[in-house]
């Protein structure tokens, strides 16, 4: 099959102005720490975030693996349903998933996250009361 071809059927499945299929590594985070705090996690995760992420999206159902040094989690969700996931800390909770203008936006009781592309980057921005942690990764 071409890259063409690919390129195609991927457009065909997905959400318009939605492709966050791939792999990416993280290179910048802002305010890790001061986030954690906020949703009350334990400060080990900071030392777990330096992280590869695999997204394998099929129209509106998402498969997100987080791959740090230290374990792998995988969290599966559709766009427009309520999913358990589970948080850096290991506890269970609910999020909601949304597409809005290109935007997969997850939210939570304890933080909303935004996540676009936005060239060859994904930037994800995740607030929790006054307090916003940005996360940039590249394609590989």
């Amino acid at each position: 099959m071409t890259t063409r071809t690919t390129n195609i059927l991927r457009q065909a499945t997905q959400p318009e102005g939605m492709d966050f299929n791939g792999t990416w590594q993280v290179y910048s985070e802002e305010n890790l720490e001061e986030f954690l705090k906020a949703i009350g996690a334990p400060e080990i995760a900071a030392k777990m975030c330096k992280l590869l992420i695999v997204i394998e999206q099929n129209g509106k159902d998402f498969t997100h693996i987080i791959k740090t040094a230290v374990c792998t989690t995988v969290h599966s969700f559709t766009i427009g349903k309520e999913t358990e996931t589970t948080a850096v800390d290991g506890k269970k909770m609910k999020c909601t998933f949304r597409e809005e203008d290109g935007k997969l936006i997850a939210e939570t009781d304890k933080f909303t996250s935004v996540r676009e592309i936005q060239g060859d980057n994904m930037v994800e921005t995740v607030a929790a009361g006054s307090v916003t942690f940005i996360s940039r990764s590249k394609r590989v």
